[in-house]
């Protein structure tokens, strides 16, 4: 990762050339953070990418990066928390393109608060992000597309083996999308659709720098925390998606994969020794460091 973008090279993926060529993949959130970066390489695996989000001049910054690649993708900009919107951006999407083989549920959002501090109002915020427009992107992908042709679903979850103290409105949704993972991969089975989730710890990614000023300290110190002792990059958890996306993964399904380094092993009676041995892989060609991390 490196303070500025090389769009000089190709995205460096660990996957064959050509893997998704094509097909038509979906990502939600896909403005910024890791759900840039799966674009970028679902699209140099050959996908024609839709990227959502809320805001089209972030949507339009990364089809132009995928464009000057060499990619294809499409733009759609919406609230995936308004129900009639995401019927419609379906509709159009599926219209334009014929289906869609895969959808990756990244766009989400939540806000620092210890729980007796959250009020109902962002409480069901953070849960409409991360929980409920998930849920009406999955059922009208499916009902739309997958249901007739199959396709493959990811869903983004969190870190919250151990509970998110601080974060207890996120956790509670992405538990609740890691269960809804489940129940979809049982019922849209007989379809032909396979779902499953992620779940990343501490990531390296532009979203840090959204933070209010008093948790940068902390946020630097993550890593000490990790027995990886860093923090992932995007093209990590990005790796983990296409597999799940990917034909290697057809029996895979119902499952969530956690990506955290370790993180929540162990416990202070036995603390991890500090290392530099931990070799990350960073095959994103246009990942930037964070501020906060610099």
């Amino acid at each position: 990762m490196t303070d500025r973008p090389a769009p000089g090279r190709p995205y460096d993926s660990v996957f064959r050339p050509g893997l998704f060529a094509g097909q038509v993949h979906w990502i939600t959130g896909a403005g910024s953070g890791i759900g840039r970066c799966v674009a970028h390489e679902l699209a140099s695996l050959g996908a024609t990418v839709v990227l959502s989000g809320r805001k089209a001049d972030k949507l339009d910054r990364v089809a132009a990066e995928i464009a000057e690649d060499g990619g294809r993708c499409d733009t759609i900009a919406f609230d995936i928390r308004d129900e009639d919107a995401v019927k419609q951006a379906v509709a159009e999407a599926v219209g334009r393109h014929g289906r869609v083989h895969g959808l990756v549920n990244n766009a989400g959002g939540q806000f620092p608060s210890p729980l007796a501090m959250i009020g109902k109002r962002g409480f069901d915020a953070v849960v409409a992000n991360n929980l409920t427009g998930g849920f009406l992107m999955m059922r009208e992908v499916f009902t739309q597309s997958m249901q007739q042709h199959g396709g493959a679903i990811v869903n983004m979850t969190a870190d919250f083996r151990n509970g998110m103290p601080g974060m207890g409105h996120s956790g509670a949704a992405r538990a609740g999308m890691a269960n809804l993972t489940q129940t979809a991969a049982f019922e849209w089975a007989q379809a032909g659709v396979r779902v499953n989730a992620v779940a990343p710890g501490w990531v390296a990614s532009s979203g840090m720098d959204s933070y209010p000023d008093f948790m940068r300290p902390m946020i630097r110190g993550l890593k000490q925390h990790v027995p990886l002792r860093r923090l992932a990059t995007e093209s990590e958890i990005s790796a983990v998606i296409v597999f799940l996306l990917s034909p290697g993964a057809a029996f895979v399904t119902g499952i969530t994969v956690p990506i955290d380094g370790g993180a929540p092993l162990g416990n202070a009676a036995f603390p991890t020794a500090d290392h530099d041995r931990a070799v990350p892989y960073d095959g994103f060609h246009r990942a930037v460091t964070p501020q906060v991390l610099k």
